[in-house]
């Protein structure tokens, strides 16, 4: 992974960064329907993208770094976008975003301080991306293609909520960790 360079599924990713501005469009002008549509390309490009890569051994420092940019610029955009329709509460889109915007920080600090290293996201983390796509789906879903409400976007929205806290904490111990010399930079 030390090549850099645009290759297929960097140009899969980048395509998912230029559906952010779309991706808004849709949800602000209540056209649900497309917005679930478009969110779920961008998911089946994610998934996609790093198959690709794996698979054809064309990974790049580039697309090291595009990717999680891309997939953090789609969710926190999208949680924006919904609370801009009153679809979210605004103390979770808060969270989500200043989480977001805390392990971008982070990131750099401790690729600034520490020697440059690619970091694996932790396992919490995947849990709560898992969870933060969900609650858009089901949110999206529900709006556009007519899923029921009810309690699930409450579950969803506390589910989001602690594993948010929970990665973004677990995040700070860890490069705390880092910085102190206690763990190794991977």
């Amino acid at each position: 992974m030390t090549r850099l360079g645009l290759n297929i599924p960097n140009l899969i990713t980048l395509t998912r960064l230029m559906s952010v501005p779309l991706m808004i469009w849709l949800i602000v002008s209540e056209r649900f329907g497309a917005a679930f549509s478009v969110f779920a390309a961008a998911g089946v490009s994610d998934a996609l993208d790093g198959f690709i890569a794996k698979r054809f051994d064309c990974r790049t420092r580039l697309g090291a770094l595009l990717d999680p940019a891309a997939d953090k610029a789609l969710l926190s955009s999208v949680y924006v976008a919904l609370l801009l329709d009153g679809l979210l509460p605004n103390w979770l889109v808060i969270l989500v975003v200043f989480r977001d915007v805390t392990i971008i920080g982070g990131f750099i600090l401790v690729q600034t301080i520490a020697a440059p290293r690619n970091f694996d996201p932790l396992y919490i983390s995947k849990i709560n991306t898992l969870v933060q796509i969900s609650l858009i789906v089901y949110v999206l879903g529900r709006l556009g293609v007519g899923l029921p409400d009810g309690i699930v976007t409450n579950i969803l929205v506390w589910l989001t909520a602690v594993t948010t806290v929970l990665s973004g904490m677990s995040y700070l111990v860890r490069w705390a960790r880092i910085l102190s010399g206690a763990e190794q930079v991977p």
